[in-house]
């Protein structure tokens, strides 16, 4: 294998040094190359990013015969010096907010739901303090990370109760009166100042590393090397911090990407060109050196949940194919909260089936619309996602997400997939032959916009950095061939076979007296969208039916008939079903 004046300069290097890798640059090949150059002697640290890239990591390392090489992801190191230590037993699933409101006694106020919200700041406010470099929970402004206005507002209201049972709940874990989380035994390492028995540590993607392990890193008298892309940071929500930025080290690149081509590279440049909005300098280097060749699997990549099973249930359902499907991350892991609600919890509030609700905190609400006031209070992601989705399609969920396993196929069939829908988050680290970008991701124009209308208020920068950086990676991810929205690229990007155009409307949608007519597609905010469906479930005229009928059967999409009929993509469902046309 022939290496570059890049990968040479790395691997002859020596002290603590730092590396920018950008996208299928090579870097673990050049980590690899580094450690095998060290003494046989030497004790090697690798630091893998999660449990996937430790095993591969570790398959590569065996493979080259390097034994003086010990492969670890930050949790599996800190859980061997902790958790064995002290006896702990770890709750694997972490605590739900119902859970800490038993433990703590919380008790409310008046103020509606009150003890479950204070519950859900205490829960983020303990994540915040254990990926933290910081010694103690009052050295910390967890306000400081709360976005939302409403939410903002009542952790202010309530910061020195919060902060008070934060301290209680962690107290009780360290005394073992209670199970530990992950985040807590890897607070637990970096506050014990472990001195690791090694003579080099390879830190791999440093950009999104928490900063409570940078500073376990930082300590250690080995030789350091930190790598990652600054522009690939997608983490800052798990309080993650740009490590590359913080290791003080003498700087090497990886600037040749070997995934993709020229094409791809020029448009992820462009990408990370928007970045000049925000007024932060970028001075990328990116070349496509990739080859061509025919794609024989596609994935999806969305930015949200919400986002990737709209997608889902266009692609696999209203796309009447019989594909096998793969989810990165477990299907199941899109319908359940981290907290422990599930999709079905709220479909049945949603349908005032009480008795067969679950999780407690979903079975207190009295209605929908207080859930809904629970999730503005929380900023809780994930549930305002399960929230819209059941608006949206309502009781024909259960069917439509049978139908979706049904054709899902096991973790070690994933390599059989025809279709691969993931996340950005999930796709972190692994490419595809041809990608397809869901149109849920931050526009240049959405973010000048933003910058324009906060005028002289504060904006979140950090956050809408991210956001840049979430649509590189996705970009990133493809091989040979790129679907991208129009309004994602820039009009004079030039033609070129590696990427294709998705444009605003993919098919028309208007149809009158037996003829299509051009009409525009339009996005709609979480209010329009229900103005716009609120007659969704009014009877249907024989007319509506003769044309629902027509259309469908010359191949109109579920989201083009909603769009048409002004109806949810639910009630779409349930009528062609009625009309015994089978959309599955």
């Amino acid at each position: 294998m022939e290496l570059t004046s890049e990968q040479l300069a790395i691997i002859q290097s020596n002290g603590d040094i730092k590396i920018n890798a950008v996208a299928g640059s090579g870097k673990t090949t050049t980590v690899i190359e580094y450690a095998r150059t060290r003494p046989q002697s030497s004790k090697i640290l690798y630091l893998a990013f999660n449990k996937s890239v430790k095993l591969e990591a570790s398959q590569k390392f065996s493979a080259k015969g390097m034994r003086n090489v010990k492969v670890e992801t930050a949790h599996s190191l800190a859980y061997k010096n902790i958790v064995y230590k002290y006896g702990y037993i770890v709750k694997s699933t972490g605590y739900q907010t119902s859970e800490i409101v038993e433990l703590l006694g919380i008790k409310g106020t008046g103020e509606k739901h009150m003890e479950y919200v204070i519950a859900n700041h205490v829960s983020k406010f303990i994540a915040y303090f254990c990926n933290s470099d910081k010694t103690k929970v009052q050295e910390l402004n967890y306000s400081e990370t709360i976005n939302d206005p409403k939410a903002k507002a009542f952790v202010i209201k309530y910061y020195p109760y919060i902060e008070k049972q934060t301290r209680i709940l962690l107290s009780k874990m360290d005394k073992g009166e209670i199970e530990i989380t992950h985040d807590f035994y890897l607070k637990k390492f970096q506050l014990s100042q472990p001195i690791l028995p090694f003579d080099y540590i390879l830190f791999d993607e440093g950009q999104d590393a928490s900063a409570a392990m940078l500073d376990v890193f930082l300590m250690q008298k080995a030789a350091k090397v930190i790598v990652g892309d600054t522009h690939q940071q997608i983490y800052s929500w798990r309080f993650a911090v740009n490590s590359l930025e913080k290791a003080k080290f003498q700087t090497y690149h990886l600037s040749n990407s070997f995934r993709f081509g020229p094409s791809v590279a020029k448009l992820a440049l462009d990408v990370l060109n928007w970045k000049k909005i925000l007024n932060i300098k970028c001075e990328a280097i990116l070349e496509g050196k990739g080859g061509k060749g025919k794609p024989k699997t596609k994935a999806y990549i969305a930015r949200t949940n919400l986002g990737l099973l709209v997608k889902a249930i266009d692609v696999v359902v209203d796309g009447r194919m019989a594909k096998k499907i793969y989810f990165e991350g477990n299907f199941n892991s899109y319908t359940y909260a981290d907290d422990g609600a599930s999709l079905y919890d709220v479909l049945n509030l949603y349908n005032g089936k009480r008795d067969r609700i679950r999780d407690k905190l979903i079975a207190l609400m009295p209605s929908m619309t207080d859930l809904e006031e629970y999730v503005e209070k929380t900023e809780d992601v994930q549930l305002g996602m399960m929230v819209e989705l059941v608006k949206e399609y309502g009781n024909e969920l259960p069917k439509i997400i049978k139908t979706i396993k049904e054709k899902h196929l096991e973790n070690e069939d994933r390599d059989k997939a025809e279709i691969i829908f993931s996340t950005v988050h999930r796709s972190k680290g692994m490419e595809y032959d041809e990608v397809v970008l869901v149109k849920d991701f931050m526009t240049k124009e959405k973010l000048e916009t933003r910058i324009k209308e906060n005028g002289d208020k504060e904006v979140d920068i950090a956050k809408l950095n991210e956001e840049i950086n979430l649509l590189y990676v996705a970009i990133t991810r493809t091989k040979w061939k790129l679907h991208i929205p129009e309004e994602l690229i820039d009009i004079e990007f030039p033609e070129c076979d590696e990427i294709n155009v998705i444009p605003l409307v993919e098919k028309t949608v208007s149809y009158q007296n037996g003829k299509n007519t051009k009409s525009q597609e339009k996005a709609y905010n979480v209010l329009e969208l229900r103005k716009k469906h609120g007659a969704a479930y009014r009877p249907w005229t024989e007319d509506q039916d003769d044309e629902l009928i027509e259309m469908y059967e010359e191949g109109y999409s579920i989201n083009e008939l909603a769009e048409h009929f002004e109806r949810t993509k639910g009630a779409i469902f349930a009528r062609i079903k009625k009309l015994e046309l089978d959309p599955y």
